[in-house]
């Protein structure tokens, strides 16, 4: 099966880091593409992160209340 990165997002051009406020789904959830996967702090403001693709989330790398920088991994989808 192919796996998919969800990549946290740059939403500004200043933007260079966010916050995981809170995850909407767990590991061993099935998501579509476009779905809601997590809440972000960026740039005080509250962005939705969306999945890439369709499959079930196998990993969740960064926890709620992590900052890590733009481009970071947060999580693995398997494509179904």
């Amino acid at each position: 099966m192919a796996r998919i990165k969800v990549l946290l997002p740059q939403w500004g051009m200043g933007m260079s880091e966010g916050k995981i406020l809170k995850w909407l789904k767990g590991v061993g959830d099935t998501v579509a593409e476009d779905e809601p996967l997590a809440e972000v702090e960026a740039e005080k403001t509250t962005e939705t992160l969306e999945s890439p693709g369709v499959g079930t989330i196998t990993e969740i790398l960064v926890n709620e209340g992590d900052t890590v920088a733009v481009r970071t991994v947060l999580a693995i989808i398997e494509k179904a």
